[in-house]
């Protein structure tokens, strides 16, 4: 799961830039298809829990569960690895932006499949896109150092096999990820944006300067606008998301 420190620490006001996506929100829904019983794990705040099934969150922070909505679904404390729930106890479990974190990202993916009874729905990132993202390519490339992401093919064969659905980024999107903002770069030389974001909040402090720096200088002068011009007029694009959707049978 994410691990709690790193969200104890960077969860502090995470809702001010990260919310629902509402595209995104809906490519999530229609994967839960006919599910009235769901179980999201990593659930952070609640973002993307759908408000027409009847719910369960698990979540390893206490500062991410002390922001969630108060209309929110009940939230047990927990982690992925070992999710405290009988086999099949849920028609749909559903974990969103939060696989990358788990300290055994296989056997967190498993206990997914292990306590769904019809289908797992699992949005994520494929890291061959690694280097598509002009933040990570010209400004962060520190991040590359970060721990190495499974493949999409070995998530996908932990959950015994899935269908895979690219879910494009829109240039307007309300969550504040990582790659949110790729067609408005001076979002990230807001500090709020970046505390919000955890590959950014995982960095040497020092990267992230070295990184504001010279995204403020290159929008200054115009080089980004230069070297990212294709960008400008695009309304949406794809930066790796991937939905996962598992359909068990037992």
């Amino acid at each position: 799961m994410p691990s709690p420190a790193l969200y104890d620490r960077i969860g502090i006001g995470y809702t001010a830039t990260r919310g629902e996506e509402p595209r995104i929100a809906q490519a999530i829904r229609e994967a839960l298809a006919d599910a009235r019983t769901v179980l999201n794990v990593g659930a952070g705040t609640g973002s993307y829990e759908p408000h027409d099934r009847t719910v369960m969150a698990v979540e390893p922070s206490a500062v991410m569960i002390s922001q969630r909505p108060s209309d929110a679904a009940p939230c047990v404390p927990g982690h992925a690895e070992a999710l405290p729930f009988p086999d099949a106890s849920f028609d749909a479990t559903m974990a969103i932006l939060t696989d990358h974190h788990w300290e055994d990202r296989a056997v967190g993916l498993r206990e997914l499949r292990r306590a769904a009874r019809d289908r797992v729905v699992l949005l994520t990132w494929d890291p061959t896109f690694r280097d598509e993202f002009w933040l990570t390519r010209d400004y962060l490339p520190a991040s590359k150092r970060l721990a190495p992401a499974m493949s999409i093919e070995d998530v996908t064969a932990c959950l015994g096999g899935a269908r895979i659905v690219p879910v494009p980024i829109p240039h307007d999107c309300r969550d504040g990820f990582y790659h949110a903002f790729w067609r408005r770069p001076e979002a990230y030389l807001d500090e709020r944006v970046r505390a919000g974001i955890s590959v950014i909040a995982r960095l040497d402090p020092g990267d992230s300067a070295g990184m504001v720096r010279r995204l403020k200088a290159d929008l200054e002068t115009g080089v980004w606008q230069e070297r990212n011009s294709r960008l400008l007029d695009v309304e949406e694009i794809d930066l790796g998301y991937r939905l996962l959707v598992a359909e068990l049978t037992r």
